[in-house]
């Protein structure tokens, strides 16, 4: 099947359609506020939060490497995405029914059954998003795609602020651990109506120049690393910028010594992320025609330095703290529309889905992260290991200023 100008308008729906159903899904299970929260509640410190975080947010992505050398040999790749879909879906269930009947489990087997659930979760989530970024690429015609981009963050926001509302209002009504059960029957039924924009797309068929095993695909990264300028700096910058990413979970951890973790606290985080993805994806729809993906890259990590700093000034102040959380959602609106968007740049149709493998596995600092922050923080205090992450990201100044790829090349329009 040929992308003509009629099948990428079906697809460019098909995508909406998902990211619709998915923002009302993802504040059910929003891997910065609600997934922590339903971890320390359980009874799990710092280290168990740090071990979780590294799972959620880099130890899939490297997951994306093996899936990439399977993945990346196939023509067709959709029954490759529902699969992973479907698996998150599973996962969320048996969240939903884990916490149904967690009273008679214990705190210990409750923590040790959430780490299995969302560690299926997180690298089903890797699985499909090889593919995933793949179909995206060669099903939407590069002239569309920050329109899509832009579109889908409008749409996100609109819905991640009305499910922010309900979930709230759930957290409070419900007593633990009913309220995370709920939560999480609501997200995995979610996610499955979503999927159903999946189920409707008309994939392109691709034509594959080179299969290669694992040992192949994991040998050749260095030399494609070497020979493509842009890959290198985007692994740099993913690794020293998503920082960013990684360290949002322990603003919870933060906010859970300072001021207690109420129901009503955790709903006004979650609020007011979403308020500011709201505002950012309003804003990115608005321009979407000229803003250049490197210059959203530098504005993220202004903002991604900025968030360590402020939460320590203001963790004494439960006001104003709260209010930092407008930033993050800016930050992760920001972020995700200029990393996805680099990556879809400076690969084509043949090798995309390698790329988004070796990118997967090439996020070390970010896995990594998580795992020691939450024992340096045990032994030095959140002050020096935050302002650590904090310089960390100002280093990814130097990479982004090194990508070039504000322009869309040939063969994917």
């Amino acid at each position: 099947m040929n992308l003509t100008k009629a099948n990428s308008s079906h697809n460019f729906k098909s995508f909406l359609w998902h990211s619709a159903f998915l923002a009302l899904a993802s504040n059910f299970m929003d891997v910065d506020t609600i997934i922590p929260s339903m971890l320390i509640k359980a009874g799990g410190g710092a280290v168990a939060l740090g071990l979780l975080t590294a799972i959620m947010l880099g130890g899939s992505s490297l997951f994306q490497l093996l899936f990439a050398s399977f993945i990346s040999k196939k023509r067709f790749k959709k029954k490759y995405l529902l699969i992973g879909i479907n698996l998150r879906v599973s996962a969320l269930l048996l969240i939903s029914l884990l916490f149904f009947g967690s009273a008679q489990l214990g705190n210990n087997l409750t923590i040790l059954f959430i780490f299995l659930l969302i560690s299926v979760f997180s690298f089903s989530g890797s699985y499909a998003n090889v593919s995933y970024v793949d179909i995206l690429g060669k099903s939407i015609r590069g002239n569309n795609r920050k329109k899509l981009f832009s579109s889908k963050q409008i749409i996100n926001s609109i819905g991640i602020l009305a499910s922010a509302l309900v979930v709230r209002e759930l957290l409070k009504y419900f007593n633990y651990p009913a309220n995370y059960s709920i939560l999480f029957l609501a997200a995995g039924t979610l996610l499955l109506i979503a999927s159903l924009g999946f189920w409707r797309i008309r994939e392109v068929d691709t034509k594959i120049k080179v299969t290669r095993g694992f040992i192949e695909f994991f040998t050749m990264i260095p030399a494609e690393i070497k020979q493509n300028h842009n890959l290198k700096y985007y692994l740099l910058t993913i690794n020293s910028l998503g920082l960013g990413l990684s360290m949002l979970p322990f603003l919870i951890l933060l906010a859970k010594e300072n001021f207690g973790l109420s129901y009503n606290l955790i709903g006004n985080f979650l609020l007011l992320r979403t308020i500011g993805m709201l505002g950012t994806g309003l804003f990115l729809f608005r321009y979407s025609n000229r803003f250049q993906y490197k210059y959203l890259l530098k504005f993220s990590l202004v903002l991604s330095a900025a968030l360590p700093i402020l939460s320590l000034l203001f963790s004494n102040q439960v006001v104003f703290y709260q209010l930092i959380f407008i930033l993050t959602g800016i930050f992760i609106s920001v972020y995700r529309v200029a990393i996805n968007g680099v990556l879809l740049e400076i690969s084509n149709n043949e090798n995309r889905a390698a790329y988004a493998g070796i990118s997967g596995a090439g996020n070390i600092l970010t896995t990594l992260f998580p795992l020691f922050a939450g024992a340096l923080i045990t032994i030095f205090g959140y002050q020096v290991v935050f302002i650590s992450v904090s310089v960390l990201i100002s280093l990814s100044y130097f990479f982004v200023n090194q990508l070039h790829c504000d322009t869309v090349s040939s063969d994917d329009i």
